[in-house]
This record gives C-alpha cells, sequence and structure tokens, in this order.
C-alpha cells in the first residue's frame, strides 16, 4: 500500500458509502459462497483504502445496526492494519477530516472521534455488537506504539459520564480525577461498556511483553463482571511483577472492597471463586488485614451455613465457591494453622476444613468438594513430617495436637472410601467411576503418608475396625477397612511390629466368611481381601499357621470369574514366598489343579498363574527325585494342552489351538521361572561340572525331552502367528539364568534348530535373534560348555548373522 504524505484531501465520496452500506446489506442475504466471498472481498478493498477512516465515520451514522458494526470494524482494521500508514500521514488528507471537525493534533483526534462514537451509541441503548466492537477499537488505539493514554478506563468512563469525548489534556489537569467518584454516576449501559473495555484490553494486554500496567487501580466494584477483571489484572501482575510488592499497591486498595462483597448474596459466589484464584497461586498479595477479614468471613454463620449445604450433600453453586475460598486459604495458612491450634478462629477453620471430608454422597461422583478437601490434608501432612526434622523443642510444643487432625481426616476418608452397592457403582458413567477411584488413590498416599507421622496406631486402629465389621457383617465397611490396610501394607509389610495385630486378623473368620455362600458378601470385598493376601505375604512367610484357611479361600475363589484373576496371582505370590512351608501339600495342589482343570470356563491366564505356583513348591523339594516326579505330573497337565492344540490345527480350529498352544507354553514359561533357584542367584559358569550335576542332568533328561517335544511340536502347527513365535522364545530364555541342570536348562542345539526353522518371513524375527544372541552370550564366560559348531551354524544362517555377530 502507497503512502498517504502525498494524497490531497478528499471528501467521502457519497457513492462509495452507498456502494459499502449496499454490500453489507447483501451480505446477510441468502448467496452462493462465492458471492458471499466476492462481497467480503470488496468491502475489505474498500475498508483497506485510503478513504477507510471517512467510511468506517460514515458507515457509524447509518440507522442499520448491521451497517454500524462494520463502521466500528473498519476502525479496528484500520488501526490494526494500517497504523504505520497512519502514522506517516498524519498530518495530511486521511485525518484532514477529523480536524475540520476538532482541531486537534497527532493520534488524539483519531481517539476522540471514536470516543464520541462509543458514547452516541451506549446513549442510544445500542446493541451489545455495535458497542462491542468500538471497545476493541479502543483497546487496538491503546496497543499501538507511540500511544501515551495511561489513564484510560478513567478517560473512559468520565467520557460517558459526559455523554460525550472529553478532551484528554484537560481531564488529566483537572484537580478532581478521581474514578471511584465518576462510577456511581454511570449507568448500567454506560458501566456494560465500561467492563466490556476493560476485560478485553486486560485480555490482549496479557498477550503481550509490555510491563507497564497502566489502569489496574481503576477497576470497578459490585458486579460480577468487575470481579471477574479484577481477578485478570492481578493474574496478569502475577507474571509480571512476582517480586515487586511496590508496584502492586494499587491493585492491593482493591482488595478490601472485594472482601465486602462476599457479604453479598448476588455476586458472593464470583467473588469467592475470584479470591480464591488469586490467593492459591498468589497468597503473598493479600495483607495481613485482608487475610484477618477473609478469615472473618470464613467463620461467620453465613460462611458456616453455607458449607453445611455441602455436607448435607447440596453442592449449589455458591457453597463451593466458598467451599474452594477455604480450601485456597488453608493451603496458603498451613503453617499458621497447623502452630496455632489454641487459637479459637484457627479451630473453627480446621473443624470447616474437616467437614469438608464429611459430605453426603460419594467423593468424585456425588461429593464434588471431597477430592480437593483430601489435597489439603495430604498437604498439611506432608509439612508435619517436615516439620519432625526442625527444631525439637519448638516444635514439640505444637506437633502432638496436629497430629490429632490427621487422625481425624483419616477416619473421614475411611467413611468415604466406602464402595457404593453394586445397583449404584452400575448406574455411574465411566468419569464418575474414574474420579471416584482416584479419590481411593489419593486416600492411599494420605494414609502412607501418615506412617511416618503416627507410626502404627492407624493400622491398629483399622484392624480393630476391620473386626467389627467382620463381625457385623458389614461387607462395605470391611471392604474399605481392607483397603487401607493394604494401603499401609508398602511401609510397614516387612515389620514384625504388627504381627499381633495381623495375627488377630487372619485368625478371625475373614477367610471362611469370605466363602460363605449363605452370608451374600460382595465380590469386591472378596477381592480387597484378596488382595490383602498379597500385600502382607511378608507375615505370612513369617506366620505359616495361616496357610491353609488362607490358602482353602483363595482356592475356591477360582470358581467365582470376577475373583479368578486375583486369586490366581494370590496362589502364585503366596506359594512362591512360602514354597518351603508347602513342601508337603505339593500332592494336595496337584490334586487342586486336576480339579480346576474340570471347571467350566477357566481361563488360562488363571491356569498359568495356579501352574507356575505349583511348580514353585516342587522346586522347594529336597530330593531330585522326587522333584522330578511331582514335575512330570504337571507336564501331563501341560502335555493335554499341546495334543487339544495339534488336534484342533488338523481339523482347521486355528484360533481354538492357538488357544490351547499359547495356555501350553504359557505354562511351561511360568513353570519355568517357577523353577529358578529360589534366591534368583545369577549362574557361575565358573565351577566346573561334578557328578552331582551330571546325575542331576541324566534325571531331568526325559522332562527336557517332553518340554522340547511340547516346544516343537506347537512351533510347527502355529509357527506363522507372532505371538506363538514370542511365548517359544520366551521359553527358550527361562533356563538361561540358571547355573545348575534343570528341566529348561537346553542344549545350544535346542535354539540352533529353533533357529534354523524360521525364515524372513518368520513373524517377529526380532525376538528370535535377541534369543539367538541371549544363548550365545550364555556360553561366552569361562568353563561355559563350548559351543562353536552353535557360532558357525549360526554365522552360516543370514537370519541370525546378527546375534552371533554380537559376540
Amino acid at each position: 500500500m502507497s503512502g498517504v504524505n502525498d494524497l490531497p484531501y478528499e471528501p467521502l465520496d457519497m457513492t462509495a458509502l452507498d456502494r459499502a452500506e449496499k454490500l453489507i446489506q447483501q451480505l446477510y442475504q441468502p448467496g452462493s459462497p462465492h458471492q458471499i466471498s466476492e462481497i467480503q472481498e470488496d468491502l475489505q478493498r474498500l475498508q483497506r483504502s485510503r478513504l477507510g477512516w471517512q467510511l468506517a465515520d460514515g458507515l457509524l451514522k447509518s440507522e442499520d445496526e448491521k451497517v454500524r458494526f462494520f463502521g466500528a470494524l473498519t476502525f479496528t482494521i484500520k488501526i490494526n492494519v494500517d497504523w504505520s500508514v497512519f502514522l506517516g500521514g498524519i498530518a495530511a488528507a486521511q485525518l484532514t477530516w477529523i480536524r475540520h471537525t476538532l482541531g486537534e493534533r497527532d493520534t488524539e483526534p483519531l481517539l476522540h472521534k471514536i470516543l464520541h462514537w462509543l458514547t452516541i451509541r451506549v446513549n442510544a441503548q445500542e446493541a451489545p455488537l455495535v458497542t462491542r466492537k468500538l471497545c476493541s477499537s479502543l483497546v487496538a488505539y491503546f496497543l499501538r506504539p507511540t500511544v501515551s493514554w495511561d489513564r484510560c478506563l478513567l478517560h473512559l468512563v468520565c467520557c460517558l459520564n459526559a455523554g460525550d469525548a472529553v478532551n484528554y489534556g484537560q481531564l488529566m489537569s483537572s484537580p478532581d480525577k478521581d474514578v471511584t467518584r465518576v462510577v456511581p454516576n454511570l449507568g448500567r449501559n454506560q458501566l456494560l461498556a465500561s467492563i466490556w473495555f476493560a476485560l478485553n484490553l486486560v485480555e490482549e494486554v496479557s498477550k503481550t511483553s509490555s510491563t507497564d500496567l497502566r489502569t489496574v487501580r481503576y477497576s470497578s466494584k459490585g458486579t460480577q463482571k468487575r470481579e471477574s477483571q479484577r481477578r485478570a489484572w492481578v493474574t496478569y501482575a502475577h507474571g509480571v511483577w512476582t517480586d515487586k510488592a511496590n508496584e502492586l499497591a494499587c491493585l492491593r486498595k482493591l482488595t478490601p472492597y472485594s472482601l465486602r462483597l462476599l457479604w453479598h448474596d448476588d455476586v458472593s459466589e464470583v467473588t469467592a471463586d475470584c479470591l480464591g484464584d488469586i490467593l492459591s497461586p498468589f497468597s503473598a498479595f493479600f495483607t495481613t488485614r485482608d487475610l484477618d477479614m477473609l478469615v472473618g468471613f470464613l467463620v461467620s454463620q453465613e460462611a458456616r451455613y453455607q458449607l453445611s449445604w455441602l455436607h448435607d450433600g447440596i453442592n449449589e453453586p455458591e457453597p463451593m465457591a466458598i467451599a474452594r475460598l477455604l480450601l485456597a486459604y488453608g493451603d496458603a495458612s498451613i503453617q499458621d494453622l497447623a502452630k496455632n491450634l489454641n487459637n479459637s478462629t484457627v479451630q473453627l477453620v480446621m473443624g470447616e476444613l474437616m467437614q469438608l471430608l464429611a459430605g453426603a454422597g460419594y467423593a468424585g461422583a456425588e461429593d464434588d468438594i471431597c477430592t480437593p478437601a483430601l489435597e489439603f490434608w495430604q498437604s498439611y501432612t506432608e509439612f508435619l513430617i517436615d516439620s519432625l526434622y526442625g527444631e525439637e523443642a519448638e516444635v514439640r510444643r505444637w506437633i502432638n495436637d496436629a497430629k490429632q487432625y490427621v487422625v481425624q481426616a483419616i477416619e473421614k476418608c475411611w467413611v468415604k472410601v466406602r464402595l457404593p452397592p453394586e445397583e449404584t457403582w452400575a448406574g455411574w458413567n465411566h468419569d464418575e467411576k474414574g474420579d471416584f477411584k482416584a479419590f481411593r488413590a489419593e486416600v492411599t498416599d494420605l494414609l502412607q503418608s501418615s506412617h511416618t507421622l503416627l507410626g502404627t496406631s492407624v493400622f491398629d486402629r483399622l484392624a480393630q475396625l476391620a473386626l467389627e465389621a467382620l463381625q457385623n457383617h458389614a461387607w462395605l465397611h470391611l471392604e474399605a477397612t481392607l483397603f487401607c490396610l493394604n494401603a499401609l501394607a508398602e511401609t510397614i509389610s516387612d515389620q514384625d511390629v504388627v504381627d499381633a495385630t495381623l495375627s488377630r486378623l487372619y485368625g478371625s473368620a475373614l477367610f471362611p466368611q469370605m466363602m460363605d455362600e449363605s452370608l451374600a458378601v460382595p465380590s469386591k470385598t472378596q477381592q480387597t481381601a484378596v488382595t490383602t493376601i498379597v500385600s502382607f505375604a511378608a507375615f505370612v512367610e513369617r506366620h505359616t499357621e495361616f496357610l491353609p484357611p488362607m490358602l482353602t479361600f483363595l482356592f475356591g475363589s477360582l470358581q467365582m470369574p470376577k475373583l479368578a484373576g486375583v486369586a490366581a496371582k494370590a496362589i502364585y505370590s503366596t506359594c512362591d514366598t512360602c514354597r518351603k512351608c508347602l513342601v508337603s501339600e505339593v500332592g494336595a495342589f496337584l490334586s487342586q489343579y486336576e480339579a480346576l482343570l474340570q471347571w467350566e470356563g477357566v481361563q488360562s491366564a488363571t491356569k498359568e498363574k495356579v501352574i507356575g505356583a505349583i511348580a514353585a513348591i516342587i522346586q522347594a523339594i529336597p530330593s531330585i527325585e522326587h522333584r522330578v516326579e511331582n514335575f512330570n505330573k504337571l507336564l501331563d497337565f501341560v502335555e493335554r494342552d499341546v495334543e487339544a492344540c495339534l488336534e484342533s490345527a488338523k481339523v482347521g480350529l486355528l484360533e481354538e489351538g492357538k488357544e490351547n498352544g499359547l495356555c501350553a507354553l504359557r505354562c511351561l514359561v511360568e513353570m519355568g521361572k517357577s523353577m529358578q533357584e529360589a534366591d534368583g542367584a545369577v549362574i557361575d559358569l565358573e565351577n566346573e561340572s561334578s557328578a552331582e550335576d551330571a546325575h542331576h542332568s541324566l534325571t531331568w533328561a526325559l522332562s527336557q525331552e517332553r518340554i522340547v517335544h511340547c516346544l516343537y511340536a506347537v512351533s510347527a502347527s502355529l509357527g506363522g502367528d507372532g505371538e506363538v513365535v514370542e511365548a517359544c522364545c520366551q521359553l527358550l530364555r527361562t533356563g538361561y539364568k540358571e547355573s545348575s541342570p534343570g528341566p529348561f536348562v537346553f542344549s545350544p542345539k535346542i535354539t540352533e534348530t529353533f533357529v534354523a526353522n524360521s525364515n524372513i518371513q518368520t513373524p517377529r524375527l526380532d525376538k528370535i535373534l535377541d534369543t539367538a544372541s541371549a544363548m550365545l552370550t550364555r556360553h561366552t564366560r569361562t568353563a561355559a560348555p563350548p559351543i562353536d559348531t552353535s557360532v558357525i551354524t549360526l554365522l552360516k544362517n543370514p537370519k541370525s548373522r546378527p546375534a552371533a555377530l554380537t559376540l
């Protein structure tokens, strides 16, 4: 676009104005996309032309609201797009039309003209569409380089009060220029225009790198929008002047006015939210006097009445906003609250914070404030823990009283983690279920943190509550208590200080009652009881007298679809931990597994975990002969699945065959893991083979042949399936960690043959190569059996060459 310095003054061509009005009216009429696009292009050319400024002025005189909007829009476009041209030609043609009327200099005539139109349109009760766009034009003007309009909001409200544009220079020299004296004189439309301008200004200024916050002290008060405006200013100031307290003085002066608004029902909600949003990240913004005023409101009868609604399950916006403000204050004042619990006001605040954990309804799904309240109590607990390492004499003065609030919070949480009835749970949507689970997870964090602070006292109390719930058949109470005990297991399960407490629980009727069908125990309670067994495996290892009733419960749970998976894992964990104690019962376990296979619908994952559990017991049998004998009985079960796999594949039932084949391979993998040395020792190939090793190799030879046959049979039948290939690789690698002969310590030839049977199209070839590499690595140490022929064979095979070259 060319410059304008040489442009002669030309009055606005009325033909151009008429044409622009007609185009705008056509734009709002039905038409094809092509027609609309052409109209828009024509309008943009007019707006961007050298007559654009005059066009904006002319369009604002129209009787049509849509035309007036385009007039205001044209001012905004010209300011944003053609500002440099405007400055370059400020003494020439394009502002002559303003000077003829106003006689001003520099850029102020443009400001004067926009303010003139804004006051005219506001007084005419213009629609918001036009008024907002004129406000946007003023904001665009404010943000232009070289513009000096520091007291913009004062100037605007004075113009609105006067009913027309007021000279800015004269206003600044006036002794009476306090915005708070002008605002009360404004009408509703004038106030709205002021708010629209201020909000738009904050939003646009926050996008810039400016460090000059100009008009903040003149925010209006008394309406919801003005509070939102103030919040926006403070948020911006926080980012700009984090460490410049003096610069915030003008903003701080407005805080008492906002605090007083908390007492007014019509604006208390938005005021509480605004104050809370400021207090949470920027507590330093509030003076001591401000915080005292805030506490005065929070402990008032009015605030306590509002908060009582939440306790009754009435989650109305206003009580929720006050609760959030209370939590914001609590987060900002944790240290003062914890150290001054003898103060009656502090006690009231702490009581209100505690009650936020006690609202009616389920956390997350029905009680929305419970989770934020829990976060406060977690922060409170962490502060107390940190304080334990402070000055001992000073901490002793207040820490014991402070701890009692943590105990109370845990008691409230114990109530809130109770599961809903199954019909209620079924009626929740995905988000509600997720929020409730998230709350329970956060309670776990609180319980684990509390152990450092409170020791085992909470654990002892929870165990007692579990026994009471068991006696009263209060199953959901019992589930909640076991859930809390499990949360503490990670911090104390290895400590025998709780053994007496756990002995009372494990020695009770807990496990027998879980399987008593006449008691109709909910499946969720049964699942949590199973989890308890896993959580306290170390305790059971120390007290094997509790194994019989516990294992009876677990094996009985395998028949229940909702419990089978978690029960199988618990059986595996228990047998792995207590394998030596269960050697005498290996026959009973084999019988249990035989019975398990007869149950309809038993899942492969269940079979895999249980057979792995039995293999762990077999590994602990001292006699090699008895060990092999019982291991071969397990192999009988696996071979049934292999036979079923081959039969299905033979008749074309590939999916069924794959299911049986994968189950067989994965059962062997679990058996292989369990048959590894119990201490998990890494192999030691430095030791020479002994006569005992040779005897063991011979003893395991038949078992190993059967395993290899299973491997090859399934691989040959389903070798084109990636999952089968990966399971075969896992099986081959199972014995690589072993230091002594065993059923899974295969000859290198087994891996060599498996690799040779693959080709470039074999799925998951990377897994095969990794397996070959692992086998070769196993034999690179001193005293390892020589495998030169295997290396040569693999090197000759292009598929396995990368694995052999790693040596």
